[in-house]
């Protein structure tokens, strides 16, 4: 396998190097690329939207899928919640993953992405670490005294919380809808996990905005959006596993699917000798 004066393989190339011959730092099925001057499709792995930029002099392994597998494992446990499934009714069981996995462990992977150069994936995973350890402590029972704070000053009633958890909510879906305006450009999967989200988050924000007859918060929006969780769980699952799986570890490669303006897709509408 030919190289160029970088020790770069050229773009034509389509197979996969060998270990040895990867440029050291690299890593991923787009390891193999010289992506110096070149231009290749979005990939949800690398927690780029847009077109693909791997970055230079890379000294550490790819932090995103960490990141993204705090985020699913959370959020599919916030989805169930949601949900009321088997019957669960407290939310005391996602203390535990939003502090450790989804809140801490995706905090230091946005610390990574940082550290190598990543501002839209150091910005997404920080600040949805920040937003899990933050739910952790509102529902650590007697830690903080959050919500029993809350519904004292409201005189037994647990509207004011509702409200002020809606609010904080609300936010998140604020932040997250400017998130997904900056994917619009990339694979159909990587913008898929973040429009879920933004619609699971306003949801649920507005099922304890609208509570039922019996002051509970209303429970259709309340499923439907731990149902858009759940599909924005198994999309952080997808793309984190796309950030993992290669030639070299596996037999099946996530496909990338782009969206008809994609640069990718109107140079193969155009043909092979435009294709980048």
């Amino acid at each position: 396998m030919s190289t160029d004066s970088n020790n770069n393989s050229p773009l034509s190339k389509t197979t996969t190097a060998h270990a040895e011959d990867l440029e050291p730092g690299r890593y991923g099925p787009l390891a193999h690329i010289n992506t110096a001057e070149s231009r290749v499709p979005a990939f949800g792995g690398e927690f780029q939207p847009g077109l693909y930029r791997s970055p230079k002099n890379r000294r550490v392994a790819n932090p995103a899928p960490l990141g993204l597998c705090g985020f699913a494992l959370t959020t599919f446990v916030l989805g169930c919640l949601e949900m009321g499934v088997k019957g669960i009714s407290k939310p005391n069981m996602i203390v535990g993953p939003a502090l450790a996995y989804g809140g801490l462990v995706q905090l230091l992977a946005g610390m990574w992405e940082m550290a190598v150069g990543n501002t839209f994936g150091a910005t997404v995973l920080s600040s949805y670490g920040g937003f899990w350890m933050s739910t952790a402590m509102i529902f650590i029972p007697g830690g903080f005294n959050i919500m029993q704070s809350l519904v004292e000053a409201d005189n037994g009633s647990p509207i004011m919380f509702y409200n002020a958890f809606a609010l904080y909510l609300m936010g998140w879906f604020i932040f997250t809808t400017l998130i997904t305006f900056c994917t619009v450009k990339s694979t159909v999967a990587f913008f898929s996990l973040f429009f879920f989200v933004d619609i699971a988050l306003l949801l649920i924000s507005l099922a304890y905005f609208y509570p039922n007859a019996q002051g509970l918060p209303n429970e259709a929006l309340r499923k439907a959006g731990g149902l858009f969780a759940l599909l924005g769980a198994f999309l952080a699952w997808y793309n984190a596993f796309a950030g993992i799986a290669d030639n070299s570890n596996s037999f099946f490669v996530p496909p990338v699917v782009h969206f008809p303006w994609s640069e990718k897709r109107q140079s193969a509408r155009r043909g092979p000798e435009s294709a980048v």
